[in-house]
């Protein structure tokens, strides 16, 4: 049992982000028995879910002549274009069914805002709009954060490095985790994160 100053964040195992889902990440259902387990062994467990409004922003059929996995120039930086997925209330938005989510003391949902992405579950894509979990973990006193889910060079990532920013202890455990990797997304990802402190296990 992990002590009580520790939490673990799921992030984003949701249908379309898994086999058969919209933006589906290789093996990202593999990962759900590990999680499962793992929910076990923490006082606290949150889980986020994207949440797409089905005109958001970084979609890449709200833009003319974009193809999904182009980039493009947001108020806000560069953003990476996507398939429409987990658009709200719809299956692929859903958690996996084999997702344990009655353990969860928490369900933050993220992207609900139409002119901006968000991979992080602390700040939207522009680093600044907050979502409240940081706020809500401090209260509950935790001080130490166990990454897991998808995918790990996006909202893994984002996520891990903004906790990391804010004050937090924070290990990803890579092997309860899968990528995407599109364009060296991953190695770039680890690199990001290691130099944030952020601690990568197996």
């Amino acid at each position: 049992m992990s002590g009580e100053t520790e939490a673990l964040i799921v992030i984003d195992v949701q249908n379309d982000f898994c086999p058969g889902g919209a933006l589906a990440v290789t093996g990202g259902d593999e990962i759900i028995p590990r999680i499962n387990a793992l929910m076990q062994e923490f006082p606290v467990t949150v889980l986020t879910q994207d949440w797409h409004p089905e005109e958001h922003s970084s979609f890449a059929a709200m833009h003319d002549g974009k193809s999904p996995f182009e980039t493009i120039e947001m108020p806000y930086g560069p953003q990476t274009l996507w398939p429409a997925h987990c658009v709200w209330g719809s299956k692929g938005a859903a958690f996996h069914p084999r997702l344990a989510i009655d353990p969860a003391d928490l369900i933050i949902r993220k992207g609900f805002r139409p002119e901006i992405d968000s991979y992080s579950a602390f700040f939207e894509n522009d680093h600044a709009t907050p979502t409240g979990l940081a706020g809500y973990l401090r209260e509950r006193g935790i001080t130490d954060l166990t990454f897991v889910g998808l995918a790990l060079d996006f909202c893994v990532a984002w996520s891990a490095i903004d906790a990391a920013k804010l004050g937090f202890n924070v290990r990803v455990l890579e092997g309860a985790c899968r990528a995407i990797d599109l364009n060296g997304s991953l190695a770039a990802a680890r690199d990001a994160m290691r130099a944030a402190g952020v601690v990568l296990a197996a």
